[in-house]
């Protein structure tokens, strides 16, 4: 009997130590249900909080990634991964088993080389906020966009892409999908989102106001080249404070 390739995931994390445990209790769990080998390796992104001794305990790998920069945290895991199969999940995020199926059935069928899935928040404190979701939903389904809280793909697509560039704070999962997508397409495979949802923390929703929300998405429209800027990058990396 063949055994099913193995699956790695990946959360990265910076100060997450409030909400890793409810993401590592839930993965586990699903995880546990699959017919994959798998394994969970956290990538402490510099945290200066618990964020390493929790994944210790809950008996993750725990790889350091001292540069505060997304994609060098997720690339810093994709590293040390042992999958045949890479599953990207942020620590705030909590897939459920049939997204996870979803996804090893997706790549089992050797027609997938990588995917994402629709997003749910757990709330959304105003209406422009679950407009903005439906919208994102909607473009990442046309042009075959993941967000970055799920992202999926097979190792040999992974490497042969180089990865999640490093040239930018944010957004790297939008160059990733695109990449793939190209790379899938000259060999006979498809980037997917999958209709199955994940499901997220709308904690940003709560952190920032409609109209900073509006100025981050026509900034990254408009001025794509600020992307790679750590100071005009601040919505991905301000916390408030208390």
């Amino acid at each position: 009997m063949v055994s099913a390739p193995r699956l790695s995931v990946i959360i990265p994390a910076w100060n997450e130590a409030e909400w890793l445990p409810r993401t590592l209790a839930a993965t586990q769990q699903e995880l546990a249900s699959i017919r994959h080998t798998s394994e969970i390796i956290v990538v402490d992104n510099a945290s200066t909080d618990a964020t390493a001794q929790i994944a210790q305990q809950a008996g993750c790998r725990v790889v350091f990634e001292p540069e505060r920069r997304i994609s060098r945290a997720r690339n810093a895991g994709a590293e040390i991964a042992n999958g045949d199969y890479l599953l990207f999940v942020d620590a705030d995020t909590w897939p459920d088993g049939d997204l996870i199926r979803a996804t090893l059935d997706a790549l089992d069928s050797g027609a997938v080389c990588g995917g994402g899935a629709r997003v749910a928040f757990d709330h959304l404190t105003h209406r422009i906020y679950r407009w903005g979701a439906a919208a994102w939903n909607a473009l990442s389904a046309r042009l075959g966009l993941a967000a970055g809280c799920y992202v999926f793909c097979t190792r040999e697509a992974f490497e042969a892409v180089g990865g999640f560039s490093e040239r930018v704070y944010a957004g790297e999962e939008v160059f990733l999908s695109r990449a793939m997508a190209r790379w899938g397409r000259h060999h006979g495979q498809r980037f997917q989102i999958l209709e199955t949802p994940v499901m997220t923390s709308g904690r940003k929703a709560d952190w920032f106001s409609p109209a900073q929300h509006i100025l981050v998405v026509l900034q990254a429209l408009l001025l794509p080249w600020s992307l790679r800027s750590r100071r005009l990058a601040w919505f991905w990396y301000t916390r408030p404070k208390g």
